[in-house]
């Protein structure tokens, strides 16, 4: 590094190009050095806002920079894993849009690259920086939720569609990290149906249900041809439970104290009492600061210190592993598809500032 700041080098200025290009920009620890996008227009946008920034049409200059550190990469999915691959080869530090490449078997190549040259290897998994789902895993920890039993999501909207990845790469895989960032058990197995109503292009509608050992469920409503844009979830567990819903402008969580309660001899489940719980709703207040600067903070510190991130290689590995399944299932109309890798145990993460 040649002075205190992290050099970086942005890879693609198309839609989510720009806003880490902006983060990074008006993050004091970075220094960003280029964009490369193949789009002159799209480079002559970069330059018009970010004069200082070189922009360039052949990535392989970024690579060649010495003074650049690491590189971040929001480009379509069939290009993430040759883009960081060659980054890692370059002994730049990662930090990939989601999900981090087409097949589990090209993430675990990047990992491995990664852990031999002690390099940095994150995922864009922003959703797991946002104020609301630190909150979520906070009280799920806490177990002020007790026993976790179902989480239930919508993530719909009109558009936008994509031509290399389906509705559940594009859509679900936000869900999907969260489930494993919050729970604290991976699903065993995962069933899913999707449908295409544009011919010629991808799923544009799914649902998928992942099983768990324990008593909980997951289910995954994503859609690219919702009338209105619906960003809900909900977390129901034993003691409480959790309203989510993103697009709200304040109160984004509402927590629930209601619930059942069970009276009657457990032997004879015929004869149990169901009462019903119905407490206070209140709102944790939740902190307006954008994940994304919360994410680019956290990429800057792990590549400084070595840390491993939140939305580590293994995060990422794990939702394409259950992408993968899904897929498989989908179009085996349904069929529950095992899912055989489990998770290690997960190292402390240091709570974020």
């Amino acid at each position: 590094m040649q002075d205190s700041r992290i050099g970086i080098g942005v890879v693609g200025y198309g839609y989510w190009g720009p806003n880490l290009v902006r983060n990074f920009v008006s993050n004091p620890s970075a220094r960003l050095v280029g964009v490369a996008d193949f789009d002159p227009e799209k480079r002559a946008a970069s330059e018009r806002l970010y004069p200082g920034v070189a922009t360039t049409g052949c990535y392989e200059d970024l690579l060649k920079d010495p003074s650049i550190d690491a590189i971040a990469i929001a480009t379509p999915v069939r290009t993430h894993y040759e883009l960081a691959l060659s980054a890692l080869r370059a002994g730049k530090h990662v930090l990939v849009e989601k999900p981090m490449a087409p097949s589990a078997e090209l993430v675990r190549r990047l990992i491995d690259e990664a852990d031999r040259r002690g390099l940095t290897l994150m995922v864009d998994h922003t959703f797991l920086y946002t104020p609301a789902v630190q909150k979520i895993r906070e009280l799920v920890q806490k177990d002020e939720l007790g026993d976790i039993y179902y989480y239930d999501s919508t993530r719909s909207s009109l558009g936008l569609f994509q031509s290399d990845v389906n509705v559940i790469w594009d859509l679900a895989v936000h869900d999907l990290s969260i489930i494993q960032y919050i729970l604290n058990e991976d699903p065993v197995a995962v069933s899913a149906t999707g449908s295409c109503h544009v011919t010629g292009t991808p799923e544009n509608m799914a649902h998928i249900t992942l099983f768990f050992d324990s008593k909980c469920v997951a289910h995954v409503s994503v859609n690219w041809l919702s009338p209105i844009k619906v960003r809900q979830t909900f977390v129901g567990g034993s003691k409480k439970m959790i309203v989510y819903d993103d697009l709200e402008p304040s109160e984004k969580i509402k927590v629930y104290d209601k619930g059942i309660t069970l009276s009657g001899s457990s032997e004879n489940a015929h004869q149990f009492r169901i009462g019903y719980r119905a407490g206070d709703m209140w709102a944790p207040h939740i902190s307006a600061k954008e994940a994304l600067q919360t994410e680019i903070e956290h990429f800057i510190d792990c590549v400084r210190t070595g840390s491993p991130p939140i939305s580590g290689g293994m995060s990422g590995l794990r939702v394409v592993e259950i992408l993968e399944a899904a897929s498989r299932s989908i179009a085996e109309q349904g069929r529950p598809v095992p899912l055989t890798g489990r998770r290690s145990p997960v190292r402390p993460v240091r709570a974020m500032a």
